[in-house]
């Protein structure tokens, strides 16, 4: 029977189990978005941990793309030389080092969580932001940083910006590449009504509103090879009731289109779009979206599940009752960096220890002293 720690083939390539590191912004880079000695241990640590796929924070594909001044980024060679000892030793404890490609949007420019989440103008550091439409996300703070409706030569730069990274990324070492357009950040900006109000080609009708990610998956898909995996991540539903916005119907269409178009896996998370949505809360609030996708694609492109996975036997149950073929993790390997060979210890497949690391087994099968 099919089980979190059994083999996952995408498109012939072979994932070692079926847990992964959700992307989980650190915020911890120097302003030139560089990676530093944190991402190698934070991201090393969870692959000695055990899971099979470790996927960088949100990686901004230009400057103006990153959420923060300190995010994480790949636009040019440095970024991708700073980050390839990381994926050299994500490899050699057996896991597959992904990346998170992403641009912010009209959520950029931000000050770090812990210092408010604040809009940082151009004169204070900040710059100027990218939008669908100037005046449709009303930030937290009841201010904006400076903003402009994306034209077509910036959407045309955009789109480049992640063929240039994608490109880079494989010369970081990176084996598995994820397109992020979910949480309210540009692409996803694009998708939903609630912040795109445009009128053009890019605007009002499904087909018009998922372009620009369309355009961004083509142009990936000229540099990242066939065999390959690429993900893209969603937000399944805005949560917005009662309001012309993104729903699940929306997703499920879109799943469709982005497997024609040669993505493997569609990650499923939700939300983000506008301070007014009604999430629900709770172990696995976000499943019912992965599952409702694969229901009805899942013979074209296979799901992946995040949000309120916790525990071992929970995340086995997704894979086993198949409503996922991937769970992704996040806070949990945030509080237990070694989350993956726990749970193999918990479920107790015949090789438990041996999802170890050799220099740990004593300490899972040897004396307790």
């Amino acid at each position: 029977m099919t089980d979190l720690f059994s083999s996952l083939s995408l498109n012939g390539y072979q994932l070692p189990n079926r847990i992964a590191v959700s992307p989980m912004c650190q915020y911890s880079c120097e302003p030139d978005g560089q990676a530093t000695e944190w991402h190698r241990v934070h991201l090393g640590s969870r692959a000695v941990g055990g899971a099979g796929i470790v996927m960088t924070e949100a990686t901004a594909v230009e400057p103006r793309g990153r959420i923060t001044p300190h995010d994480l980024g790949i636009w040019s060679d440095e970024h991708a030389d700073a980050l390839a000892p990381t994926t050299e030793f994500i490899r050699e404890q057996g896991a597959i080092p992904a990346i998170q490609l992403a641009h912010a949007g009209h959520k950029a420019s931000k000050s770090r969580p812990w210092e408010g989440n604040r809009p940082i103008r151009p004169e204070d550091g900040g710059w100027e932001v990218l939008s669908p439409s100037p005046d449709a996300y009303p930030d937290f703070s009841g201010e904006l940083p400076a903003m402009r409706k994306a034209d077509s030569r910036a959407l045309e730069e955009v789109t480049e910006a992640y063929r240039e990274a994608a490109a880079r990324s494989l010369e970081a070492g990176f084996e598995i590449a994820e397109i992020h357009a979910a949480h309210g950040y540009l692409l996803h900006e694009f998708l939903s009504p609630v912040t795109n109000r445009r009128d053009d080609e890019y605007g009002g009708s499904f087909e018009n509103r998922t372009r620009l990610l369309r355009e961004v998956v083509r142009a990936v898909d000229t540099v990242w090879p066939d065999e390959k995996p690429l993900f893209v991540r969603i937000s399944g539903t805005d949560w917005l009731e009662g309001r012309p916005s993104w729903e699940l119907e929306d997703s499920v269409r879109l799943a469709g289109d982005l497997a024609a178009l040669g993505v493997d896996l569609i990650d499923v998370s939700s939300g983000g779009i506008h301070p007014a949505q009604e999430a629900p809360a709770g172990p696995n609030f976000q499943v019912p979206l992965a599952e409702r996708i694969r229901s009805e694609q899942g013979e074209e492109v296979a799901v992946g599940a995040v949000g309120g996975i916790t525990e071992p036997e929970q995340a086995d149950a997704l894979v086993r009752n198949g409503r996922a073929d991937l769970v992704l993790v996040g806070r949990e390997f945030l509080r237990d960096p070694y989350f993956g060979v726990h749970a193999a210890t918990e479920l107790g497949p015949e090789d438990a220890d041996s999802k170890w690391p050799v220099q740990y087994r004593r300490a899972v099968s040897g004396p307790t002293e």
